[in-house]
Parts: C-alpha cells; structure tokens; sequence
C-alpha cells in the first residue's frame, strides 16, 4: 500500500524560514534509510503559501486566490510517498522522522493512498471507466510506483 506522510506547515516554515544545516543532514540521512529500505516513493518540501495559490471549482466557475494563507495549521510544508505493508508500517517511519530543534511541536498526517484497484466496484459496469482504470494500472506495472 501507498502512505502519505503529510508534514503540517509550521509559522517558521510559512514565514520562508530555511531549515538549519543540521536538519537538512538529518533529513538527508533519513531519507537514505528510507531509500535502503526500499519504501520511499518520493519526498519533498514545499515552499510557504505566500507563493502559491487556491482555485477554487464551483461547476464551471474557477476563482484564483494567490497566498499566503493565514490557516498555518491547515497547510502543507512537505510530504514523503512511502510503499510500506501496512499503515502500522508507515506510522513507525514516521516515528523516525527527524525533529527540527526549536520549531516546537511539528504535526505529521500519515493517509494511505488510493490504488487504481481500490475503483473496481465503482467501474464494473462502464467500459470507458474500466479502460481509463485498466491503462491506470498497466502504467503503475511500467513506472513500478
């Protein structure tokens, strides 16, 4: 099964604050562990909010909102894509994960992903969706994600 680690922004990450050379080695060396262990998919930081943006989708209508966004506890500052057995698996890497010092308390969401097998009930009586499903799986056999 797919996890995803899902890192809750902190007020030093959505204030642009670089994590200190410290913490990038640790979180270089944890990344390695995970990378021997055969179980990261990817992995990467994301940068604050004030440099994005929100699309919001209402039927047809598309309304643009460019950050920052004042929520910090609702939003994103990284994420890693595990291929663990089990969600008990995923939720001891994240155990692991290396705590930046003086950032107070950090908050990780570990969600399992879905699979393209996951749809196959909601499919089973339309061809295009079962093909659209089908070519799905053959590309994750391919890409081996």
């Amino acid at each position: 099964m797919r996890c995803m680690l899902i890192i809750k922004a902190t007020p030093e990450s959505e204030a642009g604050d670089l994590p200190t050379a410290a913490i990038i080695t640790a979180m270089g060396k944890f990344n390695e562990e995970l990378i021997r262990a055969g179980v990261m998919l990817a992995g990467d930081g994301l940068q604050a909010s004030s440099k994005g943006a929100r699309v919001y989708l209402e039927g047809d209508k598309r309304t643009v909102v460019d950050g920052p966004f004042a929520e910090t506890k609702e939003l994103v500052a990284g994420y890693w894509i595990l291929q663990v057995k089990s969600l008990a698996e995923a939720i001891e890497w994240t155990k692991r994960v290396p705590s930046p010092e003086g950032s107070g308390e950090v908050q990780i969401e570990v969600r399992r992903m879905w699979d393209a097998e996951d749809f196959a009930p909601a499919v089973k009586d339309s061809a295009a969706a079962q093909a659209v499903l089908d070519a799905e799986i053959a590309f994750r056999d391919r890409a081996k994600v």
